[in-house]
């Protein structure tokens, strides 16, 4: 493709060379640069990559684009731009041929609900005998194949090609969960959304966006680039915020909830151990829905995905089959073995109020103890040790034993993440082992259950790895209850 259509409707102020070439590809690692490719040096938080400028030109790079002042010698084309993220988002749409304006886009947003709304969302669409594509935590799924995410939303060159590659295998709608990472680095800018989902807002990556109101304008930045329709959960009070800024937009607003303001809510909610019925109220009438996965939060995340199907114009008895025909997902509220009322879970739950929800969800079918296993990662800051502190005091509360270990400690000390835990859990005068090993702590969990027990192991849900400094350690929860449960009797504390 020729560099002036790769950078159709670029700003950029040229240094040097020519527009006139060939452009063969692009990259923002300059590793992968290949003969004649672009290269787009990111000021990333770790690396910058105008730093490896020369290597890239040594790869086969012909033209650079920076953000920063360069001059280099050789023969190439050098573009400045005001935001490099943003202009690699920009030209990688262009690259592809803006593949998301052949794809129905659907977008979902907030701290907690994106991946189950995703699946719910699938089953339907699936149920209506359309091409279903997914993107988002648990990974990429095209034509029914799941392939890893480095991130829960892909970087914006590695975007625009999973999304043409939907197009080429036939997909007639795009899923995909929208982090707050990606709408606040451009991950997702230039990509055509046809559907925004608001889930809802409690504290998570602070780290990033240091104060609830940034993180809340970063999340309502998805509802700017919206084409037809904003769907919003209208009992979140981040969600009623969201509700009047968009309100007045031309695109179409649908709420949801479980009160009856809502345009779509849930009314006559039954609880049992294992799933939950309810009416799903609708302007075109009522269903009785059947949600597979226990607790409010999956009555909420099943409303979402029945606001959007009905957006879709998607009938009311396919939607009803699509919800029910998901059985559950993988990581979230899954369980991992079953015996009478004995109960081993798997969650995903890694916040105060994921870790709230979880526990809740299972305490009134707990004859005996509900026991948790959780660590936290949060960065070594004021922000990591609230969080910690948060988790600590949610797990002394709703918990009859709280077994705190590592999670993904990553480069900090685990022993300094779990004092901290610790700390907020004898605050609330909860019951508490530590382990530093992970698998140790699942271990003495099922060591010291009952008959009657119910084990919560929180916080890495679908992830069958360890991040340990540098390393990803391999670690799947479920295989590792499997073991232990068959080893039981030969365990010793």
């Amino acid at each position: 493709m020729l560099l002036t259509d790769v950078v159709k409707d670029l700003e950029f102020e040229p240094i040097k060379g020519e527009l006139d070439r060939e452009v063969n590809s692009i990259a923002y690692d300059s590793r992968e640069v290949v003969e004649n490719g672009l290269f787009v040096a990111i000021s990333g938080f770790k690396v910058d990559g105008h730093q490896f400028i020369e290597k890239a030109i040594e790869m086969g790079a012909t033209t650079i684009i920076v953000e920063k002042d360069i001059w280099v010698e050789d023969y190439v084309t050098i573009l400045k731009v005001a935001d490099s993220r943003k202009a690699l988002a920009r030209v990688s749409a262009n690259f592809y041929n803006n593949p998301t304006e052949k794809l129905n886009l659907i977008g979902i947003t907030g701290t907690n609900g994106k991946t189950s709304i995703t699946y719910f969302l699938k089953s339907i669409f699936e149920e209506a005998k359309k091409s279903v594509g997914l993107i988002g935590t648990i990974g990429t799924v095209i034509d029914n194949k799941l392939m890893k995410n480095q991130n829960t939303t892909p970087e914006s060159l590695n975007l625009q090609k999973i999304f043409t590659d939907m197009v080429e295998a036939g997909t007639d709608d795009c899923i995909m969960e929208v982090s707050s990472h990606a709408l606040s680095l451009n991950r997702v800018a230039y990509s055509n959304f046809n559907t925004g989902i608001f889930t809802n807002l409690t504290p998570d990556h602070l780290e990033l966006h240091h104060n609830m109101e940034d993180y809340f304008q970063a999340k309502a930045l998805l509802f700017d680039m919206t084409q037809d329709y904003n769907i919003i959960n209208n009992d979140d009070p981040y969600g009623k915020r969201l509700i009047d800024k968009i309100k007045d937009y031309d695109t179409t607003l649908m709420t949801y909830g479980m009160d009856s303001d809502a345009d779509i809510y849930a009314s006559d909610i039954r609880y049992f151990a294992d799933y939950t019925l309810y009416t799903a109220n609708t302007p075109r009438g009522n269903i009785e829905v059947r949600v597979n996965i226990p607790g409010d939060i999956y009555v909420y995340n099943s409303l979402a995905a029945i606001a959007c199907a009905y957006c879709h114009k998607i009938d009311l008895q396919t939607i009803q089959k699509g919800i029910r025909n998901l059985e559950g997902i993988k990581g979230r509220m899954e369980v991992v073995f079953k015996d009478k009322d004995y109960k081993i879970v798997i969650d995903f739950a890694h916040t105060e109020d994921g870790l709230e929800k979880a526990l809740t969800s299972l305490r009134p079918y707990t004859k005996g103890k509900l026991i948790v296993v959780f660590g936290v990662y949060a960065p070594d800051s004021e922000i990591g040790r609230l969080k910690r502190k948060a988790m600590g005091k949610t797990a002394a509360k709703f918990a009859d034993l709280a077994i705190v270990t590592s999670d993904n400690p990553k480069d900090l000390d685990p022993n300094f993440i779990i004092d901290e835990i610790v700390e907020a859990v004898e605050e609330e005068n909860g019951n508490y082992k530590v382990f530093v090993d992970r698998l140790e702590a699942i271990q003495y969990a099922i060591h010291v259950s009952t008959e009657e027990d119910t084990i919560l192991i929180a916080g890495k849900g679908h992830e069958t790895a360890q991040i340990v400094g540098k390393k990803e350690i391999p670690f799947n929860e479920a295989e590792i209850v499997k073991e232990t449960l068959k080893n039981r009797k030969l365990l010793v504390f």
